[in-house]
């Protein structure tokens, strides 16, 4: 009878082993796996907060609003100001009627005009060039905040006191 208890727990005993190590095995393959194949939770969290932004857009943009949240993802505070003169803000940075953004954005001491990609504002941050900033004319289909695809390789220009130059090619 004793034997038949000690044969009992012992069975038991190794049930939960197995499960407690298909368990474990189960979690760090797991994350083995998203580390790389680069999966991430749905439910991540933004970058921590890489600085305040002061985007201003047409009242009735909503683009703007998805490129505003495109930086929030990307670690920055930013505060969105309805305008009716974005014209007239791009001309006082030097930026040239045939280089006018969908909106403009004051990010790092820069002007940052359109839908442009961080991996540029990062560039721009890093680099800390001698300029007023940078624009991506107009709304291209497939940037951020944008939808569609991208028609192709897009111009983003440098912006200040000299005539407009390229920044980069995306």
């Amino acid at each position: 009878m004793l034997t038949e208890g000690i044969t009992i727990m012992k069975a038991s005993f190794l049930s939960r082993r197995t499960v407690l190590i298909s368990v474990a095995g189960a979690v760090g393959g797991t994350a083995a796996i998203g580390g790389v194949t680069g999966l991430f939770s749905p439910n991540a969290k933004p970058v921590a907060n890489r600085g305040n932004v002061t985007l201003y857009k047409n009242p009735e943009c909503q683009c703007c609003e998805g490129y505003a949240d495109y930086l929030r993802l990307n670690g920055f505070e930013v505060k969105v100001i309805p305008t009716n003169d974005l014209t007239l803000m791009g001309e006082k940075y030097g930026i040239p009627d045939s280089l006018q953004p969908c909106h403009l954005s004051l990010i790092g001491g820069y002007v940052v005009g359109g839908h442009i990609p961080i991996e540029v504002i990062n560039r721009l941050l890093s680099e800390k060039p001698q300029i007023a900033g940078i624009t991506l004319p107009g709304m291209p289909t497939g940037t951020p905040g944008m939808p569609g695809e991208k028609p192709g390789p897009l111009t983003i220009y440098e912006i200040g006191q000299r005539p407009p130059k390229h920044y980069a090619v995306v």
